[in-house]
């Protein structure tokens, strides 16, 4: 039993919907296993629990672990290269490193640093867009489970318009997802995803192997890319001519559903947007990649009135790095400048998007705040002293302000200590 004492920031209710930031200076969370079990004042947790271990936090501020939707396992080290639409950053940048992940030794290498920059970065739950390598998915959801994080990944499958070491069949990528599904799904805090790349290089008979393999093991995810660049979505009508539009090659192949999550959707048409709000799909909205890319404006508040929900994801290595706390004010950025009108996002919005609505989208009804019932999945923000974050909060406004500051200014370096299940994971 463990009392942390602490100034918390969560998102209970959707500030889309009118919810508000909670806060408060001075919380007590009683965490007994991992659980909260209660939220409390301080003299009223320590009068019920006289023997438990206090940890006082209250030097800095204490959010919900965040979330990721999407990112890439095999592009840490291709972080970085700026300048180039998708379809040619794929080619010069990230297809040439993905292919690596075939030399087990490298796999591992890899894997390693992927599940540092997650936890540096405060992330603690994540919806990881796997290798086309079956070997470095076995090497990669091993390390994921000894290191405590809350992870969905799978297999990535293409079978055209890629290298040739990174085409499969329909045979052989189903027998490999299988085997994995039958090893990892389920295990600790594992879950499998089906991983077409994207309808760009892959086909129907492929997206349809994928499919099957969603109605014979119930429970499984999907992840994948829509809409994220104008050349590819007009690759993938060329590809997919029986398709009405880019979401429907995945529709027709039975992916599209309440455990679908696609990343970007930054040119969607009408009909996508009501068939995701239909289904309950996701979209992960991944601001610094749409950003590097060049790929356009994330139309947010067409998202929002279709009812289609949003939460962010930092596309690891198109996107900058791993911190949502970045991805959250670079989407403030974009919604600001967006020229067909965004969404006016406060600090509130920011801290949902990065917590609470992610773990809505993957269904972790477990974390996402921090309140009795929840487990203890936590982030403790304190900058250094002096430095301008640390300034910026103490002198801040108000909660709203103060939260605003750690977006703004926020890095992996401001980053404390990480708690998954209550157990510190920060070295």
């Amino acid at each position: 039993m463990v009392i942390y004492r602490a100034r918390v920031f969560d998102t209970p209710d959707n500030p889309f919907t009118g919810g508000r930031l909670r806060s408060a200076a001075d919380v007590a969370l009683v965490v007994d296993d991992g659980l909260i079990t209660s939220r409390t004042d301080f003299d009223s947790a320590r009068a019920a629990h006289p023997d438990a271990e206090v940890v006082d936090l209250r030097d800095g501020v204490l959010i919900p672990g965040l979330i990721d939707t999407h990112v890439h396992l095999p592009q840490v080290r291709a972080i970085g290269h700026l300048g180039r639409p998708l379809l040619d950053w794929l080619d010069q940048c990230a297809l040439p490193e993905e292919a690596k992940l075939g030399e087990p030794a490298y796999a591992k290498a890899v894997a390693g640093e992927f599940l540092t920059g997650l936890i540096s970065a405060g992330t603690t739950s994540a919806m990881v867009f796997g290798s086309h390598f079956a070997g470095a998915m076995d090497t990669f959801f091993s390390a994921a489970s000894a290191s405590g994080l809350r992870i969905t990944s799978g297999l990535v499958t293409s079978d055209r318009n890629l290298p040739d070491a990174l085409l499969t069949d329909v045979e052989r990528s189903t027998e490999a997802s299988q085997a994995l599904i039958d090893r990892w799904h389920g295990k600790g805090r594992l879950r499998y995803a089906v991983t077409p790349r994207f309808s760009f290089s892959a086909g129907p008979e492929l997206l349809a192997a994928g499919g099957r393999l969603v109605e014979e093991n119930p429970g499984i995810w999907v992840t994948s890319h829509l809409n994220e660049n104008v050349d590819e979505i007009s690759g993938v009508a060329q590809i997919h001519p029986e398709a009405r539009d880019y979401l429907d090659t995945y529709d027709r192949a039975g992916l599209v559903g309440r455990r679908t999550v696609l990343a970007h959707n930054v040119h969607p048409q009408d009909r996508e947007l009501a068939r995701m709000a239909e289904a309950g799909s996701v979209v992960a909205h991944c601001p610094t990649s749409n950003s590097a890319l060049a790929s356009g404006f994330f139309p947010l508040r067409r998202h929002i009135e279709a009812g289609v929900q949003v939460a962010l994801g930092t596309d690891v290595g198109a996107g900058t790095g791993f911190n949502l706390l970045k991805e959250g004010v670079q989407s403030y950025f974009m919604q600001q400048l967006d020229p067909a009108g965004g969404v006016a996002l406060t600090s509130a919005h920011l801290l949902h998007l990065a917590t609470s609505a992610g773990a809505e989208a993957l269904e972790l009804d477990e974390v996402g705040v921090l309140g009795e019932g929840k487990r203890f999945d936590a982030v403790l923000i304190r900058p250094a002293e002096g430095q301008p974050l640390d300034v910026g909060i103490r002198h801040a406004a108000d909660d709203g302000d103060a939260l605003a500051k750690i977006f703004a200014m926020g890095t992996p370096g401001d980053i404390a200590d990480v708690w998954v299940d209550g157990v510190s994971l920060h070295p």
